[in-house]
């Protein structure tokens, strides 16, 4: 009698690749897809099993787990062409690590549900690829108790924290919340290390000298050092994607008849940034939008 779910995870990117190796250590059996077969390398050696196509993930997997870059391909892969949909079945749960739009989400899982009776459960995460290589991440789950319960073994080997924050979409909303905070701070902090450097502080000393205190954040502990010093590679995750996050949190807010202008300008300062060729960048190199400035 199976007591361990199987498990298909699509999406081994920045974030994804960095996943699958826990879920292989707690003994899961974990089939893997991508639309780049070439990232799957790495997790073949590990033990993962690669398919070829997502029919052949889904006919093999309990929980399908998906870590996408936007709304637009998590609607491909789980409706498209063979996609999950099409195979899915109603002892199956969906698990979706992608921050989307939590519209989209409810709307998706409603779409499932009468597609083939699968479950889903939203579950956005926050702490970036460091994060995901501990082991660390924070979750914000949306979904049925039943659902989350079942998903839980699964998502607590890859995270430090799991909050179920209510209905399916509500974990999305709260990664919405999340990521407000972070491009603001992001944002600030680009400007405020800017202005230490040509004042004639020693930049690089900021984090050290606000750990600790109100000032202090995880953003400005990562991004401090990195834009004091210029120093914008490894690419640890991407300014497009902030900037995603962004454009959702207006959409939200504008739908809710909520002020956002903190975040608004965020977005605005972080488009210019993206228009100057730095979308696939990571995003300590928006300290160049105040150092190279006219």
């Amino acid at each position: 009698m199976k007591t361990v779910d199987r498990l298909g995870f699509i999406g081994t990117g920045l974030m994804g690749s960095e996943m699958v190796p826990h879920l292989l250590r707690n003994g899961f059996d974990v089939a893997v897809w991508n639309r780049t077969p070439a990232k799957l390398e790495p997790l073949l050696s590990l033990g993962a099993q690669s398919k070829s196509n997502l029919s052949e993930l889904v006919d093999c997997s309990d929980i399908i787990l998906m870590c996408l870059s936007d709304t637009e391909a998590v609607e491909t892969v789980v409706f498209g062409p063979q996609g999950v949909s099409s195979r899915g079945r109603p002892d199956q749960l969906l698990v979706d690590f992608s921050s989307i739009e939590p519209e989209k989400t409810q709307h998706f899982s409603q779409r499932l549900q009468q597609a083939c009776g699968m479950s889903w459960v939203d579950c956005p995460v926050s702490g970036g690829v460091v994060g995901a290589r501990e082991a660390s991440l924070v979750m914000m789950v949306g979904g049925a108790d039943k659902d989350i319960q079942r998903a839980l073994p699964v998502v607590d080997c890859l995270s430090e924290r799991v909050t179920h924050m209510g209905g399916v979409g509500s974990g999305q909303l709260t990664k919405v919340c999340n990521q407000m905070i972070v491009g603001c701070n992001a944002m600030v902090i680009a400007e405020m290390i800017a202005l230490a450097t040509k004042g004639g502080v020693d930049a690089e000393k900021i984090p050290q000298a606000l750990a600790g205190g109100f000032a202090d954040s995880k953003p400005l502990q990562i991004l401090g050092p990195q834009m004091a010093t210029s120093t914008f590679e490894p690419i640890a995750w991407h300014v497009r994607t902030l900037l995603k996050d962004l454009h959702i949190a207006q959409t939200v807010a504008h739908d809710n008849n909520s002020r956002v202008p903190m975040s608004a300008e965020a977005f605005r300062l972080m488009q210019e940034h993206a228009d100057q060729g730095y979308s696939e960048q990571d995003p300590a190199t928006l300290i160049r939008l105040y150092l190279e400035e006219a």
